[in-house]
């Protein structure tokens, strides 16, 4: 595992920092770091958050000290299991129907990188992204792995409400919107699958595992919609 160093946050957490930039291995790093950290089920973690090249483990001050889980962690980071492999979690589909209503900012994207529309939905979803970290809305994915020729600037004046499931492009990153909300990403379509229940609180994702777009027509999005009860 790469090394990291650990330091105080607070009285009841500490901080697991690797170098601090955003790229696949260190978000691999993380991933297996966290997958180690709940597998040992360590006395007095009560939760984990991996970022993009951290990890925050929150702990009872009744039960352990910072001293103790600062040393458990290097401790699980000079274990024999401790492989970045651990990390590579879950691939997890998403279906999207590209462009038109779902997708308005497409022609936009696809102008932007000197393609078609057709050429930035094969991109889009002609590769693996690894979930770095959940944040900004509860289940909102920051993925990493964009092609480069899809980079596009955020819009200059974001939107007041953007629909649930909505994927767009922000600057070097793709993402998900789980629920509707304001926004500033540009939308290269939509997906009908239902990503969060606030009743639960469930996802079909979490922070290490892989995402992989699937293009769906209109009449397949409507289908889908119907059965999630998204429509």
């Amino acid at each position: 595992m790469l090394p990291f160093t650990v330091h105080p946050v607070g009285d009841c957490a500490l901080l697991a920092g690797f170098t601090q930039r955003i790229a696949p291995e260190i978000g691999a790093a993380v991933a297996a770091l966290n997958s180690c950290v709940l597998a040992a089920k360590l006395p007095g973690v009560t939760e984990t958050v991996p970022a993009f090249a951290s990890l925050l483990v929150v702990y009872d001050p009744l039960v352990t000290d910072y001293d103790t889980l600062a040393a458990a962690l290097q401790g699980l980071r000079d274990a024999d299991s401790a492989d970045t492999a651990a990390g590579e979690g879950r691939l997890v589909t998403i279906p999207v129907c590209y462009g038109g209503d779902f997708g308005p900012d497409l022609p936009f994207v696809a102008k932007h990188a000197g393609l078609t529309e057709a050429e930035v939905i094969a991109l889009h979803t002609g590769r693996e992204y690894r979930i770095y970290m959940l944040g900004f809305l509860p289940g909102f994915p920051y993925l990493g792995g964009l092609d480069e020729r899809l980079f596009t600037p955020r819009l200059n004046t974001p939107r007041t409400a953007i629909p649930a499931g909505a994927v767009g492009i922000g600057g070097e990153q793709t993402g998900i919107y789980p629920i509707a909300s304001p926004g500033g990403w540009q939308l290269i379509g939509r997906t009908p699958r239902k990503l969060f229940d606030p009743e639960s609180g469930a996802l079909p994702y979490t922070a290490g595992d892989r995402i992989k777009f699937e293009p769906i027509t209109a009449a397949e999005f409507a289908a889908l919609a119907a059965k999630e009860g998204t429509a």
